[in-house]
């Protein structure tokens, strides 16, 4: 039996209730709309076409890289850890935006100024550097502008706190780049890891989501499977000292093992009890997830406490 509405009722503006509108308050995803006889009510649909057009200008909205640099500037100032280099910006082989979208495979590639620069920077042979950070504005430059400083003044927290020493590399700036141009940058400027900080391709309720890529011993041609990935990092998703203590964890333990991708597991947040036994734990279960052969996929780590947590996008690498 179709519920009929009172239209004799003072407080009824056109609008059928759904029952299921009391669950929004755990979740941004779009339910309970109700209905004005058999369409949409028109504050919904005009709300989903805002969501639409923002996700369409975080896609197509370029990124502020003199601003950024700036910033990164500042926290440098801030925390002894980061480099005291100013940043580097560098260009994909992917010319512009139009190119970017139509030819994934040049994103993943570092054009030749951009090498010939890393090249000069490393002319001079010295140990190799602890960690990379690579940051590109992949699909939504809003959530680098919005979200890359706070993640890396969360991880240098994080990474200050352990006791063995971190030597970080200059931070990289990355233009039309996608997840794989961090292993150009990494083996260039000579880096045991590098983590990749990406803006994911944008939802209908997250414009704004970075995306964090950890690899161990980066080179250029290696697979997903190689990968570890952080994903949904923004206020509203996985917030920045949670990401960072994943990020952490995940960096301390790819030293140690000398591996990333399918064999390195997130036990961050599972497993309790000295550090010791967590890292055995770990080595172990590294041991048993070893196979001669791994699908080209990523190694997800999703935010369980998030309601909102978009689906991974794999368009990105």
């Amino acid at each position: 039996m179709v519920d009929q509405p009172d239209i004799h009722n003072d407080d009824w503006n056109g609008v059928i209730d759904n029952p299921w509108r009391r669950l929004r308050q755990f979740t941004a995803a779009r339910i309970g709309l109700g209905r004005s006889g058999v369409s949409l009510p028109t504050k919904e649909m005009l709300e989903f076409q805002l969501a639409h057009a923002q996700a369409r200008d975080a896609v197509h909205t370029p990124l502020d890289f003199p601003a950024l640099t700036q910033q990164l500037e500042t926290l440098a100032e801030q925390y002894p850890l980061l480099s005291d280099e100013p940043p580097l910006k560098l260009h994909s082989e992917a010319v512009d935006r139009m190119t970017y979208l139509q030819r994934p495979d040049l994103g993943r590639r570092l054009d030749e100024a951009s090498r010939v620069l890393l090249q000069q920077e490393q002319q001079t042979p010295e140990q190799p550097f602890d960690l990379a950070l690579v940051i590109a504005d992949g699909l939504s430059a809003t959530a680098i502008a919005h979200n890359a400083v706070p993640f890396i003044q969360a991880l240098c927290e994080e990474l200050q706190a352990d006791k063995q020493p971190w030597k970080l590399a200059p931070i990289t700036l990355v233009e039309q780049g996608r997840v794989a141009v961090g292993d150009d940058v990494g083996e260039l400027l000579n880096a045991k890891t590098v983590l990749v900080l990406i803006g994911e391709r944008p939802g209908l309720s997250s414009p704004d989501s970075l995306g964090l890529y950890l690899t161990w011993a980066p080179v250029r041609g290696l697979t997903d499977a190689r990968r570890n990935c952080i994903s949904n990092v923004r206020p509203e998703g996985l917030n920045f000292s949670e990401a960072a203590h994943k990020a952490g964890y995940l960096l301390r333990e790819s030293r140690r093992l000398q591996l990333s991708g399918v064999q390195l597991k997130d036990r961050s947040g599972s497993l309790t009890g000295p550090a010791d036994s967590l890292s055995e734990s770990t080595a172990q279960a590294a041991t048993i997830d070893h196979q001669p052969d791994f699908p080209d996929e990523h190694t997800t780590i999703k935010p369980a406490s998030s309601p909102a947590a978009e689906t991974k996008n794999f368009l990105l690498g």
